[in-house]
């Protein structure tokens, strides 16, 4: 099972410092829920995609350091690879890495708050 509301807390932290766009959840654990059988390459526990137009001007290790450093691992029961890009990096990446091409195909779409 997810920790949604950890989850949902894990988006609010995020988007105090950069206005998210969009948020998308994958890996292991997501494609657990969606009934991938147990034996086989598990692959991230979590993979996060960010997409926030704010990342503009801030380097990508940089917002990758801060939003993987909000993520509460001990509560959601598992490590996160975090991805951050604008929506234009978004678009390139889905395009280009197969894991955020999965993500955008498979993963679940996060609820952003708006403020």
């Amino acid at each position: 099972m997810l920790n949604e509301r950890e989850l949902a807390r894990y988006v609010q932290r995020v988007g105090d410092r950069w206005p998210l766009q969009r948020v998308l959840l994958a890996g292991a654990r997501v494609d657990d829920l969606h009934g991938a059988p147990p034996q086989r390459e598990r692959g991230v526990e979590y993979l996060v995609v960010l997409v926030s137009e704010h990342f503009a001007g801030v380097p990508w290790l940089e917002r990758v350091y801060q939003a993987g450093s909000l993520w509460d691992a001990a509560e959601m029961g598992g490590a996160a690879d975090v991805h951050c890009y604008t929506p234009g990096e978004f678009e390139r990446k889905r395009d280009s890495l197969p894991a955020v091409r999965a993500a955008a195909e498979r993963g679940i779409e996060v609820p952003v708050p708006r403020g």
